[in-house]
């Protein structure tokens, strides 16, 4: 799991807040996920962003979490978070302590995410779910994040008109591996999970993805953030 973050803890949370419709469609989609959770692990936090909101607009408790980033890590415990500084490769996910695994934008910066899948897998109690939270490859963010990983920036000619004003940092953006919705249903079915659920949010162009909030819908056809929630 990358740890780049470091370097990085303040710019991600300064481009949630500079694209607050965005940060509030996502969170509408987080949220809907996490009703009847029970316990949850956020895997891969962050700052903790989405946690305190969560808390604070959806009375949704996630107390627990795993981050590589120390930096980003310790922003997370001023916010109330017990955050255990590894990635998730190397986590202990307990045995039975948690209902609930959320990756929330996390799946892109985890290197072996089957692997990781299969120890959520044995880690959970019958019933658990596993949440998969991010950008699909194919989606529109997908395939501009892409070319922006190719070029190296947001700023060349062939972005110029189709990119948001405000982009996700490149730095962020060039460090990360947009996998398919249907590679990471293979890999939970692989690991062992069914009963498969999808939402999704963000289904305008994304130069206009900030304009307003969005509430999450069901399916995974449309969104450029797409919830997969999966169960023991």
């Amino acid at each position: 799991m990358w740890t780049g973050f470091d370097k990085y803890a303040s710019l991600y949370d300064a481009w949630f807040l500079n694209n607050v419709n965005v940060l509030m469609s996502e969170l509408r989609l987080v949220a809907l996920t996490l009703k009847d959770a029970g316990r949850v692990l956020s895997v891969g936090c962050g700052s903790g962003l989405f946690e305190k909101l969560l808390k604070d607009e959806y009375s949704i408790e996630v107390n627990d979490g795993v981050e590589p980033s120390a930096e980003m890590a310790a922003i997370a415990v001023k916010r109330g978070l017990k955050v255990c500084v590894t990635d998730a490769e190397s986590a202990d996910f307990g045995n039975g302590t948690y209902d609930t695994i959320l990756f929330n934008g996390s799946p892109g910066y985890i290197d072996n995410l089957a692997q990781v899948l299969d120890k959520a897998y044995k880690a959970l109690p019958s019933g658990g779910k596993v949440i998969l939270i991010d950008v699909p490859k194919e989606s529109s963010y997908g395939i501009l994040y892409n070319l922006a990983m190719t070029l190296g920036t947001w700023d060349h000619p062939l972005l110029e008109g189709c990119c948001p004003p405000d982009p996700y940092p490149i730095e962020l953006v060039k460090t990360a591996r947009w996998r398919t919705t249907a590679s990471k249903v293979e890999m939970l079915q692989a690991a062992g999970f069914k009963n498969l659920k999808f939402a999704q949010t963000l289904t305008t162009h994304p130069l206009d993805s900030d304009a307003q909030a969005e509430d999450p819908i069901e399916g995974c056809d449309k969104g450029d953030y797409v919830a997969i929630t999966a169960f023991k």
